[in-house]
């Protein structure tokens, strides 16, 4: 199987099994190794007492991109470090999509950037985050 076939197959084998991301409603739009793109609609239940999005939604959704795109190799990566910058107000009804960048890849660190930005492609957040590479390839 080729790298993108099995990036594609280890995205999936981690989509099926990780309730929280389905529960967000996030579709995959691309995937390729060290790359994805997510998107999701933001639902009434996810905003908080101010009435716009809960910070921890599109944190979610970003460390999800974080996950796909660091597993899409075929080596087992978790997070380590990660952060988010919050730029723009999310309501109810806002599709967002969350584009992730390798920016380095090591044999046991890995470094990602995610932009998370509306349906009008305006930067809502930006999210980096840092994996450690376990050594130990997904089996698909």
């Amino acid at each position: 199987m080729d790298a993108q076939e099995r990036a594609e197959r280890v995205v999936d084998r981690m989509y099926t099994h990780d309730p929280f991301s389905i529960w967000l409603g996030i579709e995959r739009v691309q995937v390729a190794p060290g790359a994805c793109v997510l998107r999701m609609r933001v639902r009434e239940e996810m905003l908080n007492g101010f009435a716009i999005a809960h910070g921890g939604i599109c944190y979610a959704l970003a460390d999800s991109a974080l996950a796909f795109a660091s597993n899409a190799h075929g080596i087992q990566a978790v997070s380590v470090e990660t952060s988010i910058t919050h730029t723009r107000r999310v309501n109810a009804g806002d599709v967002l999509t969350a584009t992730t960048a390798e920016v380095s890849l090591g044999k046991r660190f890995a470094t990602y950037h995610v932009r998370v930005a509306d349906a009008g492609d305006r930067t809502v957040a930006l999210f980096k985050g840092t994996v450690f590479r376990t050594g130990e390839e997904w089996t698909v």
